[in-house]
């Protein structure tokens, strides 16, 4: 048997031996096995495809489209879209969603141009900034578009903390103006240069401003087609706001591009790997520089030193976003102003754009069933593509979805699937905030009073009393917020003279009581047509309350019934 020291002095020739050997391999051999080790963790961590890409011969993934079976939008429309039916391949020096991301951060390579600008100033005295960028403007002409014009009209709602100088809003309205369309940019509150001029600050279910400017584009150009592109956080809103107002919305069309659908599970999402947390804390980064440029008012209405130490995106909305839309938490925020809801009430042609590679906008927050399930949607996937990027060619000059987006747009509306606006839907539903504790189908004014919707202008905005006509039918509106209903027909003469007219005078006031009725027919027929249509939706709900009503009411009802027929039993049994 071998004693200790031999047995030492063996194992340290064994070491010896091993450490010869490893001296014995070439640096050079060292060298590329850590750049093979950097190269594997490289492409995992920044999610490359290059290799899926040269399998493929270069051909890119092919786009998925989700729809109805029965879908006219996606039959007579989507299908004749080239883009929505080919495939798409990334800029090969750019295949990984995190370097398209980024890249589109850091440059994008937009076009140049100019935009003209027109401050609006929504009801509650917030500043929105509307950047136009016109057809003609491009052909150095001096555009401008008049009252009847019926050159179609785009309204673009940027994503968090970009506005219209975002390098892919201006592909996006290049492309459409170039095309011969007009572009209307509607940045957020306190963004685009633009002061905050009120407490009430935009988040990602602020449906109001859009709403707002929507149905002003309308009354001042009723005979152009609206339509309205989101992206990214923009386009959860636009989503948000069409399944508000249902079939109650101007709009002909409308695409989102790049929605996180689902905030709640995009929180999730962005904090659960590495690479999702750094882009977590550099969305949290442009927040606060955003709060940095309101500061005075933000101090005044949030956390203001918790919105300093914020370094996610859901500190920040703890600090100020809760604090200033008064949400109780912020899963509450989340769960409100996802978009994902509101999908099935969707009533507007609608193309949905997503990437599965997305770094921002989890492929697990997108509505699957819910846009299968509604016949005006067609949801649009690629394999790649990252968040609002989709880079095509060698020099990265051009986004696939903008051409998507594009196409889609241009041939719904040479086409007769454009949503067309109801006009009994527009009268009675334009006050619609609540379809709990507002009635849907009239106006409830400020002092209680419950009046017929007419057909105001937007420029009307004056104190003094006004009058306006709905068909024929004249609202005056007078002392005390009344309203008198008005003939617009002919005057009657009250004090017709003679004994001999008395019969075109009884013919002149039956021509007014038919004219009188069949206007008064026509405001009521809609209120009417839409109870009953509540009532056929509700009818559980009525029948359970007359129930309840029954069962209450009976006590007194029976006794007052006894007392009665007790009394009339009483004569007779007298009289005899």
């Amino acid at each position: 048997m071998l004693s200790d020291s031999e047995a030492v002095a063996g194992a340290e020739s064994a070491g010896e031996l091993l450490l010869r050997a490893a001296a014995m391999v070439p640096a050079e051999r060292y060298a590329l096995a850590a750049i093979v080790a950097v190269s594997v963790f490289l492409y995992r961590f920044l999610e490359l495809h290059v290799i899926g890409d040269i399998l493929r011969g270069f051909r890119g993934g092919r786009v998925e489209l989700t729809f109805h079976p029965a879908s006219e939008i996606y039959h007579r429309v989507a299908s004749k879209c080239r883009s929505l039916h080919g495939r798409y391949l990334a800029t090969p020096w750019l295949a990984s969603p995190h370097l398209q991301t980024l890249f589109l951060g850091i440059s994008g390579r937009p076009p140049s141009f100019t935009y003209k600008r027109q401050l609006y100033t929504v009801h509650d005295g917030g500043t929105v900034a509307l950047d136009w960028l016109l057809a003609s403007d491009l052909e150095d002409a001096d555009g401008f578009i008049s009252k009847d014009a019926s050159t179609p009209l785009v309204v673009v709602v940027p994503g968090l903390t970009s506005d219209s100088a975002a390098a892919y809003v201006k592909h996006l309205v290049y492309s459409i103006a170039s095309k011969g369309w007009n572009v209307v940019v509607s940045n957020h509150r306190g963004l685009g240069g633009v002061s905050i001029t009120s407490d009430c600050f935009y988040n990602g279910g602020w449906t109001e401003d859009v709403r707002e400017i929507i149905k002003y584009l309308h009354h001042r150009y009723p005979k152009t087609p609206l339509f309205c592109v989101g992206t990214s956080i923009g386009a959860n809103i636009v989503v948000k706001y069409l399944g508000e107002d249902g079939e109650n919305t101007p709009l002909a069309g409308a695409a989102s591009i790049c929605s996180p659908w689902d905030l709640l599970i995009g929180d999730r999402f962005i904090s659960r790997k590495l690479v999702q947390r750094i882009y977590d804390k550099a969305l949290a980064i442009g927040l606060k520089g955003y709060a940095k440029l309101h500061q005075p008012v933000l101090a005044r209405l949030a956390n203001w030193e918790g919105i300093k130490k914020s370094r996610s995106i859901r500190e920040f909305d703890h600090h100020a976003t809760c604090v200033v839309a008064r949400y109780e938490t912020v899963d509450t925020y989340y769960r409100r102003c996802s978009s994902a809801s509101f999908v099935g009430n969707v009533s507007v042609p609608l193309l949905c754009i997503n990437a599965l590679d997305d770094p921002l906008c989890t492929r697990e927050a997108i509505p699957w069933d819910e846009c299968r399930a509604n016949k005006n949607i067609v949801l649009a996937t690629t394999p790649n593509g990252g968040h609002l990027a989709f880079f095509q060619g060698l020099t990265a000059g051009r986004l696939w979805w903008v051409g998507a987006a594009s196409e889609f747009l241009f041939a719904l509306h040479d086409s007769s699937y454009m949503h067309r606006q109801k006009a009994n839907d527009h009268v009675l539903h334009s006050s619609l905030e609540s379809s709990i504790d507002k009635s849907p189908y009239v106006n409830i004014m400020e002092d209680g009073m419950v009046t017929p919707v007419t057909k105001d202008g937007p420029d009307n905005n004056d104190g003094s009393p006004s009058n306006h006509e709905v068909d024929g039918v004249q609202f005056s509106n007078g002392v005390g917020g009344r309203q008198q209903l008005k003939l617009s027909g002919e005057k009657h003469n009250e004090h017709a003279s003679g004994a001999g007219n008395e019969s075109t005078a009884d013919s002149a006031h039956r021509l007014g009581d038919d004219i009188y009725s069949s206007k008064l027919h026509e405001i009521i027929a809609p209120v009417k047509r839409s109870i009953n249509q509540l009532t056929r939706y509700q009818g559980r709900s009525v029948w359970l309350l007359a129930y309840i009503a029954f069962v209450t009411s009976w006590p007194l009802l029976g006794s007052l019934a006894f007392i009665t027929f007790q009394k009339k039993f009483r004569n007779p049994l007298r009289a005899k």
